[in-house]
């Protein structure tokens, strides 16, 4: 953007690089905006405009993960709309998607996953992508998935084609972490005690480690919600109710129904398996390491 003169004779403001910055009547662009700056109407006003930028691109990065967790097709022309927006390019640029074919009444259609290539343009015209030959092709589907890589086959190749095509995406999609769901499984179990008593020395710290990973905490439970085969499950790990200074531990990792319903584990699918598994994973993590370990000498 240009840059917009201070009421202050002499200095001029702009963003740059997500931030405030600010010259002088030389063009010398200053380290930090002067004090006498800082309540100037221009200032503010870019101030707030970064803090609302940041903000809506927070908000893309989380519709397009909900797009990739819960499995729902996109429309194209959705896509092509807000491909100017430079937020929203820079979270689908690289994306793998795949073109979904319409099949009768199923709202997530038919994913025809051979066509699948990496996200590039986006116009009136359709999707621009390239393929996992290599070829640059245009996508005309309706409607396209964003896959969560659990689903994607041959995953590893296509990590390694990524590297060969300089692929830089945004959004975790191809190397976000993955769990896959264990062939053989207790067919009665209902919880997977794994990640379970990860100790923490005050609940707090752990309620605030599941919201800075993107997690709700409802009812004393960390919860990621997923959206699989058109119907809604909740994983779930228990972290505590009681006082936020007391010391609290992570329960087991449960899965439930969108009625609440307690599912089994064999009940689970590969994309809820997966992204409950690393929630769990991720708040055990994050467990107070070093006083466990000094408890063991």
């Amino acid at each position: 953007m240009g840059w917009i003169a201070t009421a202050e004779s002499g200095y001029e403001v702009a963003v740059q690089g997500g931030k405030v910055v600010c010259r002088n009547a030389a063009g010398k662009q200053l380290r930090s905006v002067p004090k006498q700056l800082k309540e100037d109407p221009a200032v503010v006003e870019l101030r707030q405009l970064v803090e609302w930028l940041t903000r809506h691109a927070a908000e893309c990065r989380q519709q397009a993960e909900r797009w990739m967790v819960r499995s729902l097709p996109v429309p194209t022309a959705l896509l092509a709309q807000v491909w100017a927006d430079e937020a929203w390019r820079t979270v689908l640029r690289d994306l793998v998607v795949v073109p979904v074919r319409e099949e009768g009444e199923d709202p997530a259609g038919w994913w025809q996953v051979a066509d699948a290539g990496f996200l590039r343009a986006a116009d009136e015209r359709g999707l621009g992508i390239v393929d996992l030959d290599g070829e640059s092709v245009r996508l005309t589907a309706q409607r396209v998935a964003i896959p969560h890589p659990v689903l994607l086959e041959d995953l590893e190749e296509l990590r390694e084609f990524g590297l060969e095509l300089n692929v830089k995406q945004s959004l975790d999609q191809l190397y976000r972490e993955t769990w896959a769901k264990p062939e053989q499984i207790d067919a009665q179990a209902v919880q997977l005690d794994e990640y379970a008593g990860g100790r923490y020395q005050q609940l707090r710290h752990l309620t605030q480690r599941a919201n800075s990973l993107g997690h709700l905490v409802r009812g004393g439970y960390a919860v990621c919600r997923v959206h699989e085969a058109g119907a809604a499950v909740e994983a779930r790990v228990w972290v505590g109710a009681d006082d936020p200074f007391w010391e609290t531990e992570t329960g087991s990792l449960e899965f439930a129904d969108g009625s609440g319903r307690r599912l089994r584990l064999a009940e689970v699918g590969p994309v809820a398996w997966s992204e409950g598994v690393r929630m769990a994973a991720a708040l055990y993590a994050g467990r107070a390491v070093e006083q466990e370990q000094e408890a063991g000498k």
